[in-house]
């Protein structure tokens, strides 16, 4: 079956899900890169859908914080900044400390049994080679936290963060020439969220949070001096999907 008559037969929502899927992957893995233009008509073209169900999709990844829409110059790829990624680093830390804080009286055996099981399947996507999916698995294993913490803003406050923290990660894995990250990266997280030191636990997630971010931030300054663009506010004028 073709992929338009695929597309065709699934309902409004699934198209949504669908388009911003595929465009949420060509974002993570580079395919369309900082700045890239997103273009609805050739959108709808590429997915064979009306405009509803697509502009649907643009505003999830909005909301991702993976594209951001400028009045009168169009939709656009996000592009991590220097700045983005301290501030990223420095909320995360801050928001996982916290989030510890609240669920480690509520810790119980079910607690340590999800923790096990999502790290399981991070490592997984891992043996596969699967950059996508292990950043998708990440995110679920860091989750676990939050949603045992019980405090609704907190994990408002995380849902707000997750779509920069995936640009952060896919930056991160490529600063690094790897697909996902260590397989060992979360043994020392997942050894001290089941111990009785919250301040070990405090330090683990500084040192862990901290890993890497520099490198990334290299990384991130190589691909902007050699893009000629010094910050994201203005982005290169690239390739339109």
């Amino acid at each position: 079956m073709a992929f338009a008559d695929q597309i065709s037969k699934l309902p409004r929502a699934t198209f949504r899900e669908h388009i911003a899927d595929r465009l949420r992957s060509a974002i993570l893995t580079g395919e369309l890169e900082p700045g890239d233009a997103l273009i609805e008509t050739t959108l709808a073209e590429r997915f064979s859908v009306s405009r509803a169900p697509l502009r649907e999709a643009l505003r999830q990844l909005v909301e991702e914080g993976l594209i951001t829409t400028v009045p009168y110059t169009g939709t656009r790829v996000i592009d991590l900044s220097i700045q983005d990624v301290r501030e990223i680093h420095s909320l995360r830390t801050a928001l996982e400390r916290f989030a510890f804080e609240q669920a480690w009286p509520k810790r119980d055996p079910a607690f340590g049994k999800e923790l096990h099981r999502r790290n399981a399947a991070l490592k997984k996507t891992i043996d596969r080679g699967d950059d996508l999916a292990s950043i998708a698995a990440e995110l679920e294993l860091h989750s676990l936290v939050y949603e045992a913490s019980g405090h609704r803003l907190l994990q408002r406050s995380w849902g707000d963060l997750r779509g920069r923290l995936q640009l952060y990660w896919a930056a991160h894995h490529r600063a690094h020439g790897k697909r996902g990250p260590r397989r060992d990266a979360h043994d020392d997280y997942i050894a001290a969220a089941l111990g009785d030191d919250l301040g070990a636990m405090h330090a683990e997630i500084d040192s862990h949070m901290l890993r890497g971010a520099s490198q990334t931030e290299k990384f991130l300054s190589t691909r902007m001096r050699t893009s000629g663009s010094s910050s994201s506010s203005h982005p290169p004028q690239k390739q339109e999907l």
